[in-house]
């Protein structure tokens, strides 16, 4: 359990880890083993290599077409119910399977074939998708992790499958192998059933429930679908390919098989250290890293025809190293971006979404598996080796620059939503300087003393007293010309002189004479200040 970050887990997580680790050790080994047997027992039935080598291949493609189903109803299905079911159908059609060397004629014994695998690979399918949910379900905050330590022991299982199964063929023939490792799944079925904590019955809100179509809206999720479907058909293609590639060196099935085992060593080793590295930094980084790294190993893998290096066995080694490192990455991370951004894209955080995004990871990497090994047997027919690999370093180029636009996009979008924010803030900031300055000078504001406003009164009376003195000099002047005039004999020469030259004083009024005319007029002194102060009125 070294790979394990944390020991404060609950007795409840820690069964469901163990039970998990060893259903999954066994599910793998029981989906492998029939490698190294079964096309030399279905020649013996007169079947051909095209013929049989669709038994292979119908799996992954029924692993695709049923998990999104079954993670779309898990909640209804039940996660405990689902895995269970799911363990129990593996574990009976490999029993059944088994069985099969009774059957003769080739024909019968290629249907049965054809209709078992199918049926295992329905059971597969409820079984990962319930797994993968229930993990999300009881270690929320550490979901890479988890999965990632279910994935490493699922490699070793599809390691250990074909060594196993060989061993087991070479002791007891066709049927012992898939009796045994059945039977083992059949008890394990038995036991998760009373050990598994039932999960409470949800509530289903029919308004609310994700689809595979609003999952598929979410780019993030489109681009962790297509990162871990092209890592996975790197793998079928070095499955399909990787031993007529070998020939030419005379190894022994020993030594291949060895080789075999260096890229799925490094996946089960590495897988927990990205789940780690997923669950503190963005998973994209890991994707990145690991479409590099598969890049990268094929390229040597080859190598290709214009790299200026011979191929060699150590060359080869070195590519399966990298390319074992890069399917961690790529598988794990994934998952958890998957997981992450559909949860952040506003998908309800529970059964339904969990189930969906199993459902879909396992899809998208049964469809990688599918494609990996098909199309390489029709390139490695054409083109040969070196120039087949194209497909998986075009594949996971692709996997490289779609994370660097979407990256890019994402860094532009957050820097305009930040200058956004800055401008509003500066805004705000301003309107509340503004608002504050009122408040500290506005008349009659709450911080407005006696003396601003004596000072403020004194100031307005100025520019008051000042217009109408100018405009009482013109009116005035003029009234007393013309009073002068119609009346000299009985205008006393100081009522004459008030007109010319008034003096707006407040001690004029007091004897009922002098003062300005606007002043005696009645003027209302405020709408004299809609006149600009620097205008200069003349006679």
């Amino acid at each position: 359990m070294g790979c394990l970050p944390e020991n404060n887990f609950s007795r409840q997580q820690w069964l469901v880890i163990v039970t998990f680790i060893v259903v999954n050790f066994c599910n793998a080994m029981c989906v492998s083993m029939q490698a190294p047997f079964y096309p030399h027992e279905a020649e013996k039935k007169g079947c051909v290599p095209s013929e049989y080598g669709l038994v292979f291949g119908i799996f992954e493609l029924t692993v695709f077409l049923v998990s999104p189903i079954i993670g779309a109803n898990l909640n209804r299905l039940g996660m405990k119910t689902t895995l269970n079911v799911g363990i129990a159908t593996v574990g009976v059609t490999s029993i059944l399977f088994g069985l099969l060397d009774r059957i003769n004629d080739g024909k019968v014994f290629l249907g049965l074939s054809f209709a078992l695998r199918i049926i295992e690979a329905c059971g597969n399918s409820g079984f990962l998708t319930g797994s993968f949910s229930m993990i999300a379900k009881e270690f929320p905050d550490k979901v890479a992790t988890m999965f990632a330590v279910l994935e490493t022991f699922f490699g070793i299982g599809m390691i250990v499958g074909p060594t196993v199964g060989g061993a087991l063929y070479e002791l007891g023939g066709f049927t012992l192998p898939f009796v045994t490792l059945g039977s083992v799944l059949v008890c394990a079925a038995i036991f998760t059933s009373l050990v598994l904590p039932n999960a409470p019955p949800a509530i289903e809100d029919s308004t609310n429930k994700p689809s595979i179509a609003q999952a598929l809206k979410v780019p993030s999720i489109v681009l962790a679908s297509y990162s871990v479907s092209c890592a996975a058909a790197s793998l079928g293609f070095l499955q399909a390919t990787l031993e007529p590639h070998l020939r030419e060196f005379e190894l022994s099935p020993l030594l291949i098989g060895c080789l075999f085992v260096i890229s799925g060593a490094c996946y089960g080793v590495s897988a927990p250290i990205w789940g780690i590295f997923c669950d503190r930094k963005p998973p994209k980084i890991a994707s990145f890293v690991g479409a590099l790294f598969i890049g990268g190993g094929f390229v040597f893998m080859g190598p290709l025809p214009f790299i200026p290096i011979k191929k060699s066995i150590p060359l080869i080694v070195g590519a399966l190293l990298l390319h074992g490192i890069g399917l961690g990455a790529q598988v794990v991370s994934g998952f958890a971006d998957a997981h992450r951004q559909a949860i952040a894209a506003g998908l309800p955080d529970n059964v339904d979404t969990y189930g969906l995004i199993s459902g879909l990871w396992t899809s998208v990497f049964a469809l990688g598996a599918f494609i990996g090994p098909t199309v390489a047997g029709i390139l490695f027919d054409a083109i040969h080796f070196p120039l087949a690999t194209l497909f998986v370093i075009i594949a996971e180029a692709l996997v490289i620059v779609f994370i660097t636009i979407f990256v890019a996009v994402d860094m532009l979008r957050a820097r305009s939503a930040r200058n956004q924010a800055i401008a509003s803030t500066s805004a705000d900031e301003e309107t509340s300087t503004l608002l504050d300055q009122d408040g500290e000078s506005g008349y009659g504001s709450v911080n407005d003393t006696a003396q601003q406003r004596r000072e403020r009164m004194r100031s307005r009376n100025t520019r008051t007293r000042k217009y109408s003195e100018v405009l009482s000099t013109s009116m005035a002047g003029s009234v007393a010309r013309s009073v002068s005039m119609a009346y000299p004999q009985f205008m006393m020469p100081g009522v004459a002189n008030s007109y010319r030259a008034p003096a707006p004083s407040m001690s004029a009024f007091s004897h009922g004479i002098g003062g300005s005319a606007v002043d005696r007029f009645g003027a209302d002194s405020d709408s004299l200040l809609q006149v600009p102060e620097n205008r200069e009125l003349s006679d």
